[in-house]
């Protein structure tokens, strides 16, 4: 099929890379335009992936410096406080994805929305690993009749830098939000303090001590499995694969509680692992979006809404393509 460029603003980085990576993996002539301010940096990245442009970003412009260049959609990598990215999409009425922003900054994003909801199809890709987590988790709910309880849990090797744009992100969002929206008996609320402090075992067993996060993850799973307790919480540590003598990974463990299809009780515990860290996992959750949203697999394209990720991926072809990288979910 014939598709004008997508738009990677500060695609110049890790996930930015192993984003072109997956896309490519599957769809290799799919063309790629690596937006950023610094058109030296951004043209650097395009020949480091290979069959891309950079352009220089200009996000104080309406057409964001490119003119009357056809996009086929766009995806922002850092925090896009004034919505530059968004406010063009809308305009053209193209595809947005945006990764980077926090809970509590959604706002903005929704009342463009409300303005223009036929414009577009706008992803909130907040989503621990833009969907790696939610899918995962919605997937291993379908053993359970109801599901009262979820915890995630997510290991970020220290070794797992993701480059700065990402150390930034985690500091504004650390900074602005140290409590961890969770929802308790069905009600939500803010862990801070020492109720925000748990422990969990890693893949491997080790006992990790994590904080409280304040994922979009929480609010989605509670609306979409009825869960009265979701609590997401997060460790940068060592990851179990380098533990053992090997390489850095990322790995996220899923902790669901209920009661089974015959109503009888049930707890499972699973983890998602991917052997070449966060970025690559990342990636691999955004090009599928992006696959999705622009009809690049042969299905109709995705209509004007407002969606979370796991509402735009596909479970069974988001995990075949997890184990084809080397990555599993894999029970515990």
């Amino acid at each position: 099929m014939s598709l004008h460029p997508i738009l990677l603003m500060g695609g110049s980085g890790a996930i930015g890379h192993q984003t072109a990576r997956a896309l490519r993996a599957v769809y290799p002539d799919v063309p790629l335009l690596i937006g950023g301010r610094d058109h030296t940096k951004a043209e650097q990245a395009a020949v480091q992936m290979g069959g891309a442009e950079g352009v220089k970003i200009d996000p104080g412009a309406d057409d964001l410096g490119l003119g009357e260049r056809r996009i086929s959609g766009v995806v922002v990598f850092y925090m896009d406080h004034a919505l530059a990215g968004l406010r063009y999409a809308q305009t053209r009425g193209i595809p947005h994805l945006s990764i980077s922003s926090g809970v509590f900054e959604i706002a903005p994003e929704i009342a463009m929305y409300m303005h223009r909801p036929d414009a577009a199809a706008i992803v909130l890709g907040y989503e621990w690993m833009v969907g790696a987590t939610t899918v995962s988790t919605l997937e291993l709910a379908r053993a359970f009749g109801r599901v009262t309880d979820i915890a995630i849990h997510a290991l970020v090797d220290e070794q797992d830098t993701g480059g700065p744009t990402v150390a930034s992100d985690f500091e504004h969002l650390n900074r602005m939000l140290p409590a961890a929206l969770t929802r308790r008996d069905g009600v939500f609320g803010w862990r801070e303090g020492e109720q925000a402090n748990v422990s969990f075992e890693a893949v491997d067993g080790t006992p990790i001590q994590a904080s409280g996060f304040s994922s979009i993850d929480v609010t989605g799973l509670a609306a979409a499995t009825g869960a009265a307790n979701v609590q997401f919480n997060l460790a940068t540590g060592v990851s179990s694969s380098r533990r053992q003598g090997g390489t850095m990974s990322t790995e996220i463990i899923i902790e669901l509680a209920g009661e089974d299809l015959q109503g009888k009780p049930l707890s499972t515990r699973h983890a998602v692992v991917h052997p070449a860290g966060a970025a690559a996992l990342t990636g691999l959750s955004v090009a599928m979006v992006l696959e999705r949203l622009l009809g690049l697999d042969g299905q109709p394209a995705m209509p004007a809404g407002l969606y979370f990720p796991y509402q735009v991926l596909n479970a069974d072809r988001f995990l075949k393509r997890l184990t084809q990288e080397g990555g599993a979910l894999r029970a515990l």
